[in-house]
């Protein structure tokens, strides 16, 4: 999505003479209507957007129609561009059919759709419109002259998708999930029918599904706190830098343009002293906003450069040393926060035994190839869904690091424990977000808000995605395992769901080569029972987001699911004996660096090897 400019660089952002909202804003009860949508309130839902759609006009139900071109166009209406006869078509009957179609990854997710609505002229002005048609009569403009209308449709959007969209959507979602769930049930009763002829086999299976059902149950019971504009408790964004030259500048304007109250936000870039125009870059965007919007609003950001390469957990660490308010708003350097992000990220910090929450993380890049529309689907089910779930009982056990915020003093007293933390006498380098959420979680309590969003950028490469995948499970593991060790204190059913989680991916890769392996070479029988199990949950995570989200992507979640199974699904075994590795792999780390040297040290010493082997050997020639 390409957001329109607005004249000014941080439109959001309260100040003495501006409120920070849009006079255009179309009310939060309306929005309320659609929450499928995921729109926070009004003002999110009056953004406009860079398009090029071609626009068919016509009168009514008339058979003659015209063409035109929108380019931008936002939940209430869109700018479109005619020729001077069409314009004389709307002077004329002032309401038109409007037909054209949202093209995915151009507006919000769950938009995309075909459009055929009415619509009125609210700009220009109608003696303008009349006096540059009578300029074009009298040949003083050229008859090639364009047109541009402000177009208001009949029917926002959002009403437009529910009436033509939600009915039949909303059945065939609903139908494929009880279908789904009414099979896994039956599935799980033949599993307790044979339970004694394979008891590790089926209680797999019994386990399995259970954590997975009872995920999505608790789900659809999950509820995020309400924004409360009276509770603004003072908030520092620390932003971590390393080699972001292309969206640090987009990063760091996000982060400075939020509503919320001025003097109580302040944003902290770390540059771990990156090799590229990161450094460049934030300086640049700093003066842009002190040119822009001014010093008062340019004295909420500073910018600290790392004198060599530490490691994130350093970065951070130092912005949460530097912090002034009681808050801390860990964002990634590739993220990208929505407005009203900060706001509805803090309001379960009411609570004064939590320590921290976790937002949600949407893709940014979701339509560039199959891997980034897979990947959306999973981030989607895997916040809107299992962080939901965990949210329910305050034991979020990964506060992810896109956007994520803790108490300061917590954050504090546990930095030096979190900066040389080690596993197995192997320094951690990465897994800094479960790191520090299992530090907080011990004692306090974590949650989760749907509603304070943030966009990330996802690999695009299956070798980069591949690579981050294993540093995740790597950290996973290492951080399942420490946190399986206090997990049991915490509420019943949420210490239950976790110890199943731990258990199901450490025992699936077994469990997949016992059914599709074993049993079809041993007993000659094909492992139909299982195929369909594993297509069910497959189909059970597509539904879920063609009812929550009605994207477009949905399909994908089926082929995340095969891919898992695939491919994902043996990086398991891989990290049970790699644990101890500190390298990235996607990234040059300070741990990739020294890698990198000790690769190309054991290469030059196998070469030298090599050439003294050759010189012993005798002249063949000579011979």
């Amino acid at each position: 999505m390409k957001q329109s400019p607005d004249r000014r660089l941080l439109p959001h952002v309260p100040g003495k003479h501006r409120s920070g909202k849009s006079r255009r804003a179309i009310s939060d009860e309306e929005v309320k209507k659609y929450p499928y949508l995921k729109f926070f309130n009004g003002e999110d839902a009056n953004v406009r957007y860079d398009v090029s759609y071609p626009v068919k006009i016509s009168i009514g139900n008339s058979l003659i129609s015209y063409s035109g071109y929108a380019s931008d166009i936002s939940i209430s209406g869109m700018r479109l561009h005619t020729s001077a006869e069409v314009a004389e078509v709307i002077a004329q009957h002032k309401k038109v059919t409007l037909s054209f179609e949202i093209q995915p990854g151009t507006l919000p997710e769950g938009l995309e759709m075909k459009v055929k609505t009415n619509g009125h002229s609210v700009w220009p002005p109608e003696e303008v419109l009349l006096q540059k048609l009578a300029d074009v009569r009298c040949g003083k403009l050229s008859p090639d002259t364009e047109f541009a209308f402000g177009m208001q449709f009949e029917k926002n959007l959002l009403e437009y998708s529910n009436d033509h969209h939600a009915r039949y959507e909303l059945m065939t979602a609903s139908f494929l999930l009880f279908g789904i769930c009414l099979c896994v049930l039956l599935m799980r009763t033949e599993s307790v029918v044979y339970f004694k002829f394979n008891k590790y086999l089926y209680l797999y299976s019994i386990i399995a599904s259970t954590f997975l059902l009872t995920k999505y149950a608790f789900a659809i019971f999950y509820k995020a706190d309400g924004a409360d504009e009276n509770y603004t408790p003072g908030v520092s964004v620390i932003v971590p830098c390393f080699n972001e030259e292309t969206w640090i500048r987009q990063t760091i304007l996000n982060a400075m343009d939020q509503w919320y109250p001025q003097e109580k936000l302040e944003v902290i870039v770390v540059d771990d002293c990156s090799t590229d125009r990161s450094a460049e870059v934030i300086r640049e965007t700093i003066q842009d906003i002190i040119e822009q919007e001014g010093e008062e609003v340019a004295s909420r950001i500073r910018y600290i450069l790392q004198p060599v390469n530490k490691g994130k957990r350093d970065a951070l660490a130092l912005g949460a040393i530097h912090a002034k308010h009681e808050l801390l708003v860990f964002v990634d350097s590739d993220s990208f926060l929505n407005p009203y992000a900060i706001i509805n990220l803090v309001q379960p910090f009411k609570d004064e035994k939590m320590g921290g929450v976790a937002g949600r993380t949407d893709v940014a890049n979701t339509y560039t190839n199959s891997l980034t529309k897979m990947q959306s689907v999973r981030y989607y089910i895997a916040f809107r869904v299992m962080k939901a779930a965990e949210g329910i009982f305050d034991t979020v056990s990964c506060l992810s690091g896109p956007l994520s915020c803790y108490r300061k003093d917590l954050v504090l007293k546990y930095s030096d424990e979190w900066l040389n933390q080690k596993f197995l006498g192997q320094r951690a380098t990465f897994g800094d977000d479960r790191a520090m959420t299992n530090l907080i979680l011990r004692h306090h309590r974590t949650g989760y808000q749907d509603t304070s969003i943030c966009y990330t950028i996802v690999p695009n490469d299956y070798d980069v995605f591949l690579k981050q995948q294993m540093r995740w499970k790597r950290s996973w593991l290492r951080e399942s395992l420490v946190a399986a060790c206090f997990m049991w204190r915490k509420e019943p059913f949420a210490a239950l769901s976790f110890y199943m989680g731990l258990l199901v991916p450490i025992i699936a890769p077994f469990i997949v080569c016992y059914n599709l392996i074993y049993v079809p070479l041993t007993y000659r029988v094909f492992p139909t029972t299982f195929l369909l199990g594993m297509i069910s949950m497959a189909v059970l995570m597509s539904a879920c987001q063609a009812l929550l989200r009605r994207s477009t992507t949905w399909l994908y979640g089926i082929w995340f699911c095969i891919y898992y199974e695939m491919v994902l699904l043996w990086q398991m075994p891989i990290a049970w004996f790699t644990f101890w590795k500190s390298t990235w792999g996607t990234r040059m780390t300070p741990a990739d660096v020294e890698a990198q040297e000790r690769k190309k040290k054991k290469e030059k010493a196998q070469e030298s090897g090599a050439t003294a082997e050759q010189d012993t050997q005798p002249d063949d020639k000579a011979e």
